[in-house]
């Protein structure tokens, strides 16, 4: 999963990247609203963490050229805590959540995931497949009660296929939501993880769809 964060207070950016990072998220970051506004539009996120204090550009305004160009990732702001009138012209420009600073960075890394779940349809915090089952707070995958060791790209495959149970997703998509712009992406790989995950996976679980790529079907 792909996150993007836009905040201009530095020391904050790096706690955010690094948490999210560790929770296993590919996370790029922006310091201002201008550059936010561009990586948002042309560029494919699973959610992202916005500041509305922004320089060059705020917020709100870069929220709403978003919801403009019809981009429609799921957005979490950043308010000041006794700015009321910033989170209700915040949800009004488009925002999906909002969190007042100070916050425990556990709540945020819950409101992002949460986010993610309902962005893919998703209630629960845990994703089942059959006997497959992901748990989106740990990051844990257990098959018929039994943890799956996976490495950190087969675990960000299976995320994006477990949240996206029983659509069609191409090897494009899969690039674009576990890599990093900086990575080298290259589509062979995503065949390498995907011929590594059918090891560990129930036999048919990972369909191979014809010209278009890959989809998990679940079973009954």
């Amino acid at each position: 999963m792909r996150v993007l964060v836009v905040e201009d207070d530095l020391v904050l950016a790096k706690q955010l990247t690094d948490e999210l990072a560790l929770a296993g998220y590919v996370v790029e970051s922006a310091s201002n609203g201008v550059d936010g506004e561009y990586l948002g539009e042309v560029e494919v996120y699973d959610a992202v963490v916005l500041d509305l204090g922004l320089p060059q550009m705020d917020g709100i305004t870069v929220l709403k050229k978003w919801r403009a160009a019809g981009c429609t990732m799921p957005v979490l702001i950043l308010t000041a805590r006794n700015a009321w009138h910033e989170k209700v012209e915040g949800i009004d420009a488009g925002a999906d959540d909002y969190l007042a600073k100070p916050f425990h960075m556990e709540e945020l890394l819950a409101r992002v995931r949460a986010l993610i779940r309902r962005a893919a349809g998703h209630a629960s915090a845990e994703i089942r497949c059959g006997l497959v089952v992901l748990d989106t707070r740990s990051g844990r995958v257990t098959l018929d009660g039994h943890t799956l060791a996976l490495t950190s790209h087969e675990l960000r495959v299976l995320s994006y296929l477990m949240h996206h149970k029983g659509e069609a997703v191409s090897r494009g998509e899969l690039i674009d939501h576990i890599y990093s712009q900086e990575f080298d992406r290259d589509s062979n790989t995503i065949e390498v993880f995907v011929a590594r995950l059918r090891k560990k996976l129930p036999p048919g679980l990972i369909e191979t769809i014809r010209g278009l790529g890959y989809r998990l079907t679940c079973p009954e």
